[in-house]
């Protein structure tokens, strides 16, 4: 997983895969999903991230 913030345009995007895009979603204004052909998430793009609070962003390891 990389993710990069595009500070210029408030944009967040969470790379997870490396596949080949095939299908987009929007989830609201400010939440894009693309999928690969599988149906496994491939990026997630969140538009004004810091203006909405998603910056800075707090991981947390999985149990």
């Amino acid at each position: 997983m990389k993710s990069t913030y595009f500070e210029d345009d408030d944009i967040l995007q969470i790379l997870v895969s490396d596949k080949p895009i095939v299908r987009e979603t929007s989830q609201g204004w400010h939440t894009n999903i693309s999928y690969a052909e599988d149906g496994t998430i491939v990026e997630i793009v969140l538009l004004d991230a810091k203006k909405e609070g998603l910056l800075p962003l707090e991981y947390k390891k999985a149990a």
